[in-house]
């Protein structure tokens, strides 16, 4: 089986470009000799790491749907008309044997021109609960990839395999409190470590939340480690120059994520489906947040389905101000009840995603060539 063809498409955060990584590291290691070109957003983060990664990437001009104002919809239609020609368009020029849609707004457009055209389709649910768009293509996709249970309520059963999410590389092997990742970060060795991360993008909440009780960390004897995010890192930053803390060191995105969590204690997070997926590979306790400004509230569900579990502590936005930092920091001096989260989370956790995800592909691939 050599010189395949594969499409990998999707984006629009880290929480769908690093499983869609991950998938093509997975199909290169089993088709050395494979071709795999991704579809994205224009405009979105994959447009720049995507190529940082050594794949090739084509944009389409799609957009998301606002539910909130819908006056921002007008250029809707005619965007999706536009990334559907386009889609059309790369797809032929192309020729794929094989479609993998990952989520996000280019999954759309391309998985629905592939699915007509007669191309077999994988779809990699990464959520508790499916959007839209996702449930839509499922009636088309061959199998659907997914990493929650109870998912027939938007799938047909037969088409769904359980594989969990992929995740990036390097985090099943965490080594708690290394040397090396302590000195990365500048961190004393004898104090806890709150590691804060608000996805790929930073959560304005959790920096807002942090931010407000800067006081009661100052004097806490506890380390907080906080990746910003891009918008928001500068206005952090000028107000910790202002008015220092030796014990918060913030970043605008952390890179070595095995690093973070090895130094970290506990995390404080979002609920998006990839970082849950991380979490749970890294045994990491944790605080999730989930976000409200997603799509049918799926962070919600994702977090709900780790709290039930006892694998995490659920704090909703709309109680950050009043519960975050007090306890997180309550939460951090409490071995034991860090080990119970540790272990529960653990428990949850699909570290052969991407393997058997691509067991899936050959599996269609194998059918398709008869």
């Amino acid at each position: 089986m050599s010189n395949h063809r594969f499409i990998i498409s999707g984006g629009g955060t880290g929480g769908h470009i690093f499983p869609a990584l991950s998938i093509a590291e997975g199909l290169k290691q089993r088709f050395p000799d494979a071709e795999i070109l991704f579809v994205g957003a224009l405009g979105k983060m994959e447009m720049e790491k995507v190529p940082a990664a050594g794949f090739r990437i084509e944009g389409l001009p799609v957009a998301g749907f606002h539910r909130g104002e819908i006056w921002r919809n007008l250029l809707f239609v005619p965007k999706l008309m536009a990334s559907l020609w386009k889609a059309r368009s790369v797809v032929r020029k192309f020729n794929p044997d094989f479609v993998v849609g990952v989520g996000g707004y280019a999954s759309g457009p391309v998985l629905r021109v592939a699915t007509m055209m007669g191309i077999p389709a994988v779809l990699q649910e990464q959520n508790s609960f499916a959007g839209v768009t996702n449930r839509l293509l499922g009636k088309k996709a061959s199998k659907i990839c997914v990493a929650y249970p109870n998912m027939e309520r938007f799938f047909p059963k037969e088409k769904i395999v359980f594989t969990g999410n992929p995740i990036r590389k390097g985090l099943d092997g965490i080594v708690p409190k290394s040397d090396e990742a302590m000195k990365f970060f500048g961190l004393d060795p004898n104090l806890p470590v709150i590691l804060v991360v608000g996805g790929s993008l930073g959560a304005r909440t959790l920096n807002r939340g942090i931010s407000a009780k800067m006081e009661l960390i100052r004097t806490s004897g506890v380390q907080f480690l906080w990746q910003t995010g891009k918008i928001y890192y500068q206005d952090i930053k000028a107000g910790l120059d202002m008015n220092p803390a030796g014990n918060v060191h913030c970043l605008e995105f952390i890179q070595r994520m095995d690093l973070a969590f090895s130094a970290a204690d506990l995390v404080i997070s979002r609920a998006g489906a990839g970082t849950i997926s991380e979490l749970c590979v890294a045994g990491m306790p944790s605080i999730l947040v989930p976000s409200p400004n997603v799509s049918e509230d799926h962070q919600t569900a994702n977090a709900k389905a780790l709290a039930d579990r006892g694998a995490a502590i659920l704090i909703r936005d709309t109680e950050v101000n009043e519960k975050l930092v007090e306890e997180s920091l309550k939460l951090v001096k409490d071995r034991n009840q860090l080990a119970g989260l540790a272990a529960a989370i653990k428990n949850m956790a699909t570290p052969d995603a991407t393997k058997d995800i691509v067991e899936v592909i050959v599996t269609l691939l194998k059918d398709k060539n008869g």
